[in-house]
């Protein structure tokens, strides 16, 4: 079975019985994805995932993709993680995988290397002999983008938001929501790494909004959000308030590497899909 939602890798489900019970899945890697994610890495933080409960069994890697266990469930959509219900399990499994010690290192925040990183690469391939016009009318000058790079590099640092491992992806399409067990979890390392807390979550915030049919008035209320970040859990209001900050401006930087992804992705992916 070929899963059509995938817009950085091609998915296949590999069964013989109907029910999908002795189920693998595997995973192809998008055309130029190397460009932007670190594969070793990848494969570094699947098998710490897989040690603490947080990933499924990794059967195999190969050059161009992996084979690992599939997880029964349902992959989330927009309706699903506005459910109070679910979205304290998917709050509780971010929180776990946050949780996951750095065996005593002090490990930096992937976000800064990430953003330049990837701007390096929309600067390289929208030169002018190959943008189209259109683009460079609707999109901020590369001169703009890196003076926004500086002040959010500059304003977000000074937040005080932890650093924990985060997986740094978390559409709605990568939450599998299992209704037997009553639990959440992630899948798709590709992005996974040391970063900021506040990140992790911002980003997600801004998934509600969907990804194919992007609506951001679904993105979620204060109150929302606050009952989401533990409202009526022991922690105090100050606390909550602040976290609420810290992750409505750490969303900015969540829209502004994405937005780089996709004029990256839009170049080179093959998968059918408006990256712009």
């Amino acid at each position: 079975q070929l899963f059509t939602d995938g817009i950085t890798n091609k998915l296949v489900a590999c069964y013989t019985d109907e029910c999908m019970a002795d189920a693998v899945l595997v995973r192809v890697y998008g055309r130029k994805t190397e460009l932007f994610v670190d594969r070793e890495t990848e494969l570094r933080n699947f098998q710490v995932l897989r040690a603490h409960g947080c990933a499924p069994d990794l059967y195999c890697a190969f050059q161009n993709g992996l084979c690992y266990q599939f997880l029964p469930g349902i992959a989330l959509g927009p309706d699903h993680v506005r459910d109070p219900r679910i979205f304290r399990l998917v709050a509780q499994e971010m929180a776990r995988v946050h949780a996951i010690h750095t065996n005593g290192s002090l490990p930096k925040p992937i976000l800064w290397q990430k953003l330049h990183k990837y701007l390096t690469l929309v600067k390289t391939d929208l030169s002018p002999k190959v943008s189209n016009p259109s683009l460079q009318q609707d999109m901020p000058s590369l001169e703009m983008l890196e003076h926004e790079l500086a002040w959010m590099k500059e304003t977000l640092s000074q937040l005080g938001s932890p650093v924990v491992l985060c997986h740094n992806d978390l559409l709605c399409k990568n939450i599998i929501y299992d209704r037997t067990q009553e639990h959440v979890r992630f899948i798709d390392y590709e992005y996974t790494g040391y970063n900021y807390q506040a990140f992790d979550i911002g980003n997600h915030f801004n998934e509600f909004a969907g990804v194919k049919e992007v609506d951001y008035r679904l993105y979620p209320s204060k109150e929302t959000q606050l009952q989401w970040l533990g409202r009526g859990t022991g922690v105090s209001e100050e606390e909550l308030e602040a976290l609420y900050v810290q992750v409505n401006k750490f969303s900015l930087a969540s829209h502004f590497l994405w937005a780089c992804w996709g004029l990256i992705q839009d170049k080179y992916s093959t998968i059918d899909f408006n990256f712009l």
